[in-house]
């Protein structure tokens, strides 16, 4: 873009020494899909981030270093490889990535980098990650430039570089899943070279990239903070803490590539369980529920909002009359949800109804052992669920759509395919 990384920051720089290089093989576990569902993925930052960084701390988190490069291999570029080594800083050794141009790249603007990706085989999650970091990017660069947001260009070099970790950061953070929270980011200061002439640090699409991100000043002449890595974090991060309550599971390390003098050049990348998910497991709590009262609902609406929350992934969802105060009728919407799919649920319930706030309390849920069975009537194979446990003889509920449908094209009532799939049951049993 308008700001080329690697000159005198962290980006990728090919010039810089390699006596700390090691090719230690990668240590941690990998791991698996989805793993960070309900977790917290906390980037502490106290030498700043760029892209590289970024990427490096999540391959040696865990994340198979084949997610990154197979979405790397998916890209309609060439023209460039990478290589995942190792560096030692004060002692720690952490996981680097450089990026190696063969010849010249042709100058990209945001609308070839957008259509890029939108042609890309990438999965549909790697994609939108990929595209709302870009986005970032380009609206910062517009912004200090005062043009056309398709018209931002990416010069030369820092096109590949900002490409591989956009869209590496992208398929980590896709595959782990976990929320994203970084830690306060340290701003150099002095200047550093880029395609529109010197600029002042931190850079200005730097800036624009953090807006809602705590910042403090670094009190070092040195660009910390990379406009690109400034996009990753701003484009996906809930917030800023200086360190979360949890409790950590794996921590990775990723390294900048210049030795700085007061400090580390790493970034340590910790995946965790919240402090308020870890008690929550130690009271047994399995559920949460979830309530907001509305006094402006039709029926139709509320059939339509218990629709979207089963749909979201509520396991019962549920509306109960109650008079409000002045004696207004009203509704009580609840939903049944997972204790780790509570937040994306209550996002749900103020996204789609219009309650100002939703309430929630954690439960214990016993659940009886459940199973499906299809049997076999005059009107075809009908599915039943069976529940049973040590507290009685099992349950047996013939799934209903499933009776419906064959009600509707033996031309009888349902009640009667009900019937005769409980029967059919009971003759197995």
């Amino acid at each position: 873009m308008g700001h080329e990384e690697g000159d005198g920051g962290h980006g990728h720089d090919h010039d810089h020494d390699h006596d700390h290089d090691h090719d230690h093989d990668h240590d941690h576990d990998e791991i698996a899909p989805g793993a960070g569902t309900g977790k917290v993925l906390f980037l502490d930052a106290p030498s700043g981030l760029a892209g590289d960084m970024i990427v490096a701390a999540l391959a040696d988190l865990g994340v198979p270093r084949r997610v990154i490069t197979e979405a790397l291999g998916a890209l309609p570029i060439g023209g460039f490889h990478v290589h995942f080594g190792t560096k030692v800083r004060s002692g720690i050794v952490a996981t680097s990535l450089d990026v190696h141009v063969e010849g010249k790249q042709p100058q990209r603007t945001y609308a070839t980098i957008r259509s890029m990706l939108g042609e890309a085989n990438l999965s549909a999650g790697v994609k939108a990650r990929a595209q709302r970091t870009f986005a970032r990017l380009a609206k910062a660069e517009a912004r200090v430039h005062r043009t056309n947001i398709e018209d931002v260009h990416f010069h030369e070099v820092g096109a590949v570089d900002a490409i591989v970790d956009v869209v590496g950061s992208a398929a980590a953070l896709d595959h782990l899943g976990a929320e994203l929270v970084v830690s306060p980011l340290p701003m150099g200061r002095g200047y550093t070279q880029a395609a529109h002439g010197l600029l002042p640090l931190p850079a200005p699409a730097t800036v624009e990239c953090l807006a809602g991100l705590a910042t403090y000043d670094a009190g070092i002449d040195f660009e910390l903070v990379t406009p690109t890595g400034a996009a990753i974090v701003g484009a996906h991060a809930s917030g800023s803490q200086r360190w979360p309550s949890m409790t950590p599971e794996v921590v990775g390390w990723g390294a900048g590539s210049a030795d700085l003098a007061d400090r580390p050049n790493v970034l340590r990348a910790v995946l965790g369980i919240r402090a308020e998910t870890a008690s929550r497991r130690e009271s047994r709590a399995t559920h949460t529920v979830l309530e907001a009262n509305v006094d402006d609902a039709t029926g139709e609406l509320a059939a339509h909002w218990i629709e979207m929350l089963l749909a979201a992934g509520a396991l019962d969802a549920w509306a109960t009359p109650i008079t409000m105060k002045k004696g207004r009728p009203a509704l009580t919407i609840s939903a049944l949800a997972p204790i780790e799919r509570a937040d994306e649920m209550a996002r749900a319930v103020l996204r789609e109804t219009t309650s100002l706030g939703v309430r929630r309390y954690d439960v214990a849920r016993e659940e009886l052992p459940r199973r499906i069975e299809h049997v076999e009537t005059p009107y075809g194979r009908i599915p039943v669920k069976v529940a049973e446990g040590p507290v009685g003889p099992p349950h047996a509920k013939p799934e209903f759509d499933a009776c419906v449908a064959a009600a509707r094209e033996n031309g009888v009532p349902v009640r009667k395919v009900l019937t005769a799939a409980l029967l059919a049951f009971a003759r197995r049993t």
